[in-house]
Formats: C-alpha cells, sequence, structure tokens
C-alpha cells in the first residue's frame, strides 16, 4: 500500500478564534472520540507541521537525547501494538479505552527513557506535541464544509501516516471505512 500525504489545510480553518472551540461532550465518550479522530485525519499534516517544529526546537537543542526519546516511544508503541494483536485482553483495551491505551505507552516511555536519558526531552519533545495534538482535536469544532470534505477523501485518509497510526489503534471511524468500501465498489 502506498503511502499519502493528506493535504494541508488552511491555518485560518486550522486555528481560528474561539467560537470554533468548544468542550466535548464528557459524557458521551463515543462521541467525543469521533470528534478526535476526525481531527486528526482531517488536520494531520498541520499537526505534524506543529509537531516538527517543537520535536526540531528540541532536537537541535538536545540531538542525542531526543533520537533516543523518539526510538524508545517508537519500539514501545510498536510493543505495545503487538501484544494487542496477540492478547486479547489488551485489543479490548485499546478499543474501548484508546486514551488509557496510550498514556500507558506514555507512561512506560517515560520510565525507560528515565532510565536511559533526559526526561525533559521526553516532556517537551515527544508528550507536548502529542498533547497539544489531542487538545486541539478535542476542542476543534467541525462545520458542514470539513466533516463533509473528511467523509470524501474517506478512502485515501486510510493511507495517510495518520490513518496508519489510527488503524494500529483499532480507532478508525467505522463510518469512513463503510463509505471507503463503497466508493471503491463504485469505482470497480
Amino acid at each position: 500500500m502506498e503511502l499519502q500525504v493528506a493535504p494541508l489545510r488552511a491555518w485560518d480553518d486550522f486555528f481560528p478564534g474561539s467560537d470554533r472551540f468548544a468542550l466535548p461532550d464528557l459524557k458521551d465518550i463515543s462521541k467525543w472520540n469521533n470528534r478526535v479522530v476526525s481531527n486528526l485525519l482531517y488536520y494531520q499534516t498541520n499537526y505534524l507541521m506543529v509537531a516538527a517544529a517543537l520535536v526540531s526546537i528540541v532536537g537541535f537543542l538536545s540531538p542525542l537525547n531526543m533520537l533516543i526519546g523518539g526510538t524508545v516511544v517508537v519500539l514501545v508503541f510498536l510493543g505495545f501494538v503487538w501484544m494487542s494483536h496477540n492478547k486479547d485482553i489488551l485489543r479490548k483495551m485499546k478499543k474501548q479505552y484508546p486514551t488509557t491505551f496510550v498514556v500507558a505507552i506514555m507512561l512506560s516511555s517515560y520510565f525507560l527513557i528515565s532510565y536511559l536519558g533526559d526526561v525533559m526531552v521526553f516532556m517537551f519533545g515527544i508528550t507536548l506535541p502529542l498533547l497539544l495534538m489531542f487538545v486541539h482535536a478535542s476542542l476543534r469544532l467541525r462545520n458542514i464544509q470539513n466533516k463533509l470534505q473528511n467523509k470524501m477523501e474517506g478512502i485515501g485518509l486510510k493511507k495517510t501516516p495518520m490513518g496508519f497510526i489510527l488503524d494500529a489503534l483499532e480507532q478508525q471511524e467505522d463510518s469512513i471505512n463503510k463509505l471507503a468500501d463503497y466508493i471503491s465498489k463504485v469505482k470497480e
């Protein structure tokens, strides 16, 4: 499968005034999760640019520790994903509580990095970009144009970096998957 880059969204759409942000409904976790997944897919290139800027700054200040920290996080993530594919209890936890799964990955990474090196690199170079992405994706409201565009691009988004990560976390939206299947049948 060929990896594609999602389009860069306009910055005024990505970070407009406070009228496009609102707290999620904490009582409806499923709706909140769908908002986060939708925003992660839709704004993934914008998130990548912000994260790359933060990682570059921290990497410039402490390149070896940033390399070690990034390697540890990737290896822990891959280990957790592999274990969740082989253990039913972890698979269920990952599907039902994706935030808990990500927090477990981050805590495991934190302890390994604290053993190996600089914790501040982990905090500012790895955790801060992830936290900013999650907060933005949680708070950013969607308008009808964004929702429609996201659904129309659904089949292509599954081949993007964020699509692969969300697939590994089993957080792809069912509606996007159904739409993608329908579009691929129509194309045939």
